[in-house]
């Protein structure tokens, strides 16, 4: 799994894919270098981070999984890191399959109904 996270408050890469060409760039090394799931984030989990609104979250990253269905491989999958339900459902409208919810359903327990409805 390689990770593309586009927040400016990201731990793991200090917010280097906020533009939407940074993003596919790094989303295709992640390929070439092994990557079989993508998993795009709209919202910093690091400690102490701030909370972002479903709309921003949604904004950061339906585009993003929109641009990277586009030119990815047939076996890459597309994962959404929330732990938003509507964040989830339009990642998923968008091409995502996959879903990254780092609370197990607890910040949102509908997101699990979600899943499982989506399969």
């Amino acid at each position: 799994m390689g990770i593309v996270n586009v927040t400016p408050d990201s731990f793991s890469d200090g917010g280097r894919y906020l533009d939407t060409e940074a993003a596919l760039t790094h989303a295709r090394r992640l390929v070439d270098e092994g990557a079989d799931i993508l998993d795009i984030g709209g919202e910093s989990t690091r400690p102490g981070s701030e909370r972002v609104s479903v709309e921003e979250q949604i904004e950061r990253v339906v585009h993003i999984i929109n641009a990277i269905n586009v030119t990815k491989p047939d076996h890459v999958e597309i994962s959404i890191d929330t732990t938003r339900s509507r964040v989830a459902e339009a990642a998923l409208a968008a091409g995502a399959t996959i879903v990254n919810d780092v609370s197990g359903g607890n910040d949102e327990p509908e997101i699990i109904d979600l899943c499982a409805s989506k399969g």
